[in-house]
């Protein structure tokens, strides 16, 4: 494609290398492109929480899809734009579905508030049995009725012996397209979201923001949670460490998030 005119990324598996940081090479370039005036947008399934840090070493100060495009968070103002919730009725109504499906899922919920660490909102609750795999997990536990009780941008299901594509297939038979149900690890962990809510609309609307046509952008990802993206995207770019997935949905593969893969594709034009 010719130069973009957006360029969106994924985080985990995707921007960052090792020990949560963005090497050198990858930063330098990616203020290029900040400095060029082109938009840079991290499009992550991050809360608004967990951005601060990556945006900080990149220097981009603008929007940021999080949640899977659950929510809109603008990074330089510390505001969260807008978002996407599941609602209690729902979440109940999931929860049942789940349990159903995957017998002995746990549950645990993320919330948004009105910045990324807004005093009024507990943030990431989870049922006592729920264990998540990143070792940095800050989520406190809480009755399964607190977890399911106020609006969530996520619902997450965790299982201790599936992996997270098995508990997607049984998880998807019984929801059907009520709610999109994701990954981004196959460690035994799903993210539902609101129905229609994905990356690639939250990509969708900051696009239409900046007045630039889907043609005109180039995104990179890793995990299935990026495939809309990278399908929607003018030119979608999937990581050599990518899910299968992913592959399938990229027009091209790049070297792994570890050997500067978004760098080897963005020094083409910056």
């Amino acid at each position: 494609m010719e130069r973009p005119r957006l360029v969106a990324s994924d985080i985990d598996g995707t921007l960052i290398g090792l020990n949560n940081r963005v090497s050198e090479r990858t930063a330098a370039v990616v203020r290029r492109v900040i400095g060029s005036g082109t938009p840079f947008v991290l499009v992550t399934g991050r809360p608004p929480r967990w951005v601060p840090m990556i945006a900080e070493q990149v220097g981009t100060t603008g929007f940021v899809v999080c949640a899977n495009g659950a929510a809109l968070y603008d990074v330089g103002e510390d505001r969260v734009v807008w978002r996407r919730g599941l609602e209690p009725v729902l979440l109940a109504d999931l929860a049942e579905a789940l349990r159903e499906a995957i017998p002995d899922v746990a549950l645990a919920s993320e919330r948004v508030g009105e910045s990324a660490f807004d005093e009024d909102v507990r943030p990431f609750v989870a049922e006592r049995s729920y264990r998540h795999p990143w070792l940095d997990s800050d989520d406190v536990e809480v009755p399964l009725a607190e977890v399911l009780g106020h609006t969530a941008v996520k619902l997450l299901a965790q299982h201790d012996t599936m992996t997270s594509a098995e508990m997607a297939v049984a998880a998807e038979a019984v929801l059907g397209k009520e709610v999109v149900v994701t990954f981004s690890t196959n460690s035994g962990l799903l993210e539902l979201s609101a129905p229609g809510v994905t990356k690639a609309t939250g990509l969708a609307d900051v696009a239409e923001r900046a007045g630039v046509p889907r043609e005109a952008v180039v995104a990179f990802g890793d995990m299935p949670n990026d495939v809309p993206m990278l399908e929607w995207a003018g030119h979608g770019v999937a990581m050599a460490n990518a899910h299968a997935e992913a592959l399938g949905a990229a027009d091209e593969v790049t070297a792994q998030h570890t050997d500067d893969g978004v760098a080897l594709v963005l020094e083409r034009w910056f």
